[in-house]
């Protein structure tokens, strides 16, 4: 028994130590970028336009804006197949080509965004011969709907089997009793996966430098180029200005604050909602 209990306190020692690390490597990065984006972060950052380089001052309006426009452009895309997917996936898939399009979404979660980039710069952008905030978003949608693929399956099996034949059972038809039942039963669940795919998708830089690249203006129109958040953090770091390390660590910081709210509201949809109705 000595032995036992010297083996347990041992390894449980070690798993603390593990939690501890790991909970203290992400506290100092996001300490770290709180001090130092914290002290850039004013009202021109979010209202002006980057001034020429080596100038000081200005912000990123426009880089706020182009991601907004660029992650909702990829979500009306993305969201509204991967969830189809899903559904397809959860309720109509045979098993041969159910199983393709699960390992297909898997492989595609698995690849490198850069390689998602150069993708959708091939067929995009170069047929188009500009780069864009479409292409843009249609390579971020790219990595969206695998997401929302599996997460909207997976949210659809926990669905027990008995509505599905109460419904049937009433009269329903298989779409309405996916419609008006399975779908609403999981919908939370669905929203919280959908929420955190957005939320991943919206730090993605390397896609968005093949394709929509950037802009030191306001971008009138989708096919334009669009300046973005997570790029101007790139040309803003490797610059040799000092005003443009200010400026990145405030634009870090402003996307961990979005990518954060994010994630809370995913938090807030989970734990209204995670049980199924009785």
């Amino acid at each position: 028994m000595t032995m036992r209990k010297a083996v347990n306190n041992l390894m449980l020692a070690l798993c603390g130590l593990c939690a501890f690390l790991t909970v203290s490597s992400l506290f100092l990065i996001l300490g770290y970028l709180i001090y130092n984006g914290g002290k850039s972060v004013n009202l021109d950052f979010f209202t002006k336009l980057p001034l020429a380089p080596g100038e000081a001052g200005g912000g990123m309006a426009n880089a706020i804006l182009g991601s907004a426009e660029v992650v909702l452009l990829a979500s009306i895309v993305g969201l509204p197949v991967g969830f189809f997917a899903g559904v397809y996936l959860a309720e109509f898939g045979s098993k041969t080509f159910s199983f393709v399009v699960r390992y297909t979404a898997d492989l595609l979660n698995g690849i490198p965004s850069i390689v998602i980039g150069i993708f959708a710069w091939t067929v995009i952008v170069v047929p188009m011969h500009h780069f864009s905030a479409l292409a843009g978003g249609l390579a971020l949608s790219l990595m969206l709907i695998p997401i929302t693929t599996r997460s909207t399956e997976q949210f659809l099996l926990e669905v027990p089997r008995s509505m599905r034949e109460g419904a049937l059972a009433l009269g329903a038809n298989k779409w309405r009793t996916i419609a008006t039942v399975i779908v609403p039963a999981a919908r939370k669940g669905i929203m919280t996966g959908m929420i955190l795919g957005i939320a991943r998708i919206s730090g993605e830089t390397a896609p968005l430098l093949f394709t929509s690249l950037n802009n030191q203006f306001w971008s009138t129109g989708l096919s334009e180029p669009t300046a973005t958040l997570p790029v101007m953090i790139f040309t803003h770091a490797v610059a040799p200005y000092d005003d443009w390390h200010r400026q990145a660590w405030a634009a870090g910081l402003v996307l961990l604050a979005l990518v954060l709210l994010a994630n809370i509201a995913a938090r807030m949809v989970i734990s209204r909602g995670v049980s199924l109705p009785k």
